[in-house]
């Protein structure tokens, strides 16, 4: 068992996780306790046991909730993916699952291709500072991100208001065309969204032993058993 006092925390014994509600693919329910579930807080709850701490969690709507959160020390670690702009406050310890980023569009849409939606006068309904948001603002040259606070928000405003395209992942993509007769969800992925786990940096030792377990649960079956138990094969992959 390492000493905690090695590695900082808030709380000597206690590991406090920032988790994501928003993403319905990592949490999928709630325990009898109150408590998320799902393949985010099992892996946040694996990396307490591994260092023998107990597990406390603290839920946000959002991965920009979860993030905005780094500076008032609400959590020690953080599930979110990680994005090039996020990590400009978190210190990430690597991906452990990964989910295919892609568009939905509406029956009759001329738009056929990936390559076709960055096209000016192209409006993209999207989930405001998902990971996929944060890429699409930095890849985009002429398509229109419109934002809307979370994913059934994002899918409101692209069917309310006649929008384009829906930016958003594979799966939940698919179960809003269900939802839309002729709507179509484009083949291939514009990035792969890294869910990860992130620290607050200044504290590298802890850092380095989170960055150990997460690569260590990749290989060892950990986050593929994970996958398997709360039903997201097919959905969820392990980060390669």
């Amino acid at each position: 068992m390492i000493d905690i006092e090695d590695f900082g925390l808030a709380e000597p014994g206690k590991l406090r996780a920032g988790i994501n509600l928003g993403n319905v693919l990592l949490v999928t329910g709630t325990t009898e306790s109150g408590n998320p579930s799902g393949v985010s807080p099992a892996i946040a709850a694996a990396i307490a046991r591994n260092f023998g701490f107990s597990i406390s969690y603290c839920t946000y709507p959002s991965p920009g909730a979860v993030a905005d959160a780094v500076d008032r020390d609400e959590w020690d670690i953080c599930l979110i993916a990680e994005d090039p702009k996020r990590a400009e406050t978190i210190e990430f310890c690597g991906a452990y699952a990964e989910i295919e980023a892609t568009y939905l569009v509406p029956a009759g849409s001329k738009l056929m291709s990936l390559e076709d939606v960055d096209k000016p006068g192209v409006r993209i309904a999207v989930s405001d500072r998902s990971a996929y948001d944060l890429y699409l603002s930095r890849a985009l040259k002429h398509a229109e991100l419109k934002r809307a606070p979370g994913l059934k928000a994002a899918f409101e405003l692209f069917r309310d208001q006649k929008l384009d395209v829906l930016a958003g992942l594979r799966p939940a993509l698919l179960e809003n065309a269900a939802s839309m007769p002729g709507a179509k969800v484009l083949d291939g992925s514009y990035t792969a969204v890294r869910q990860a786990v992130g620290v607050r940096p200044g504290n590298p030792a802890f850092a380095k032993a989170v960055k150990r377990f997460v690569s260590e649960s990749r290989s060892n079956g950990l986050v593929d058993g994970l996958i398997n138990e709360f039903g997201q094969r097919g959905r969820l992959s392990v980060a390669s």
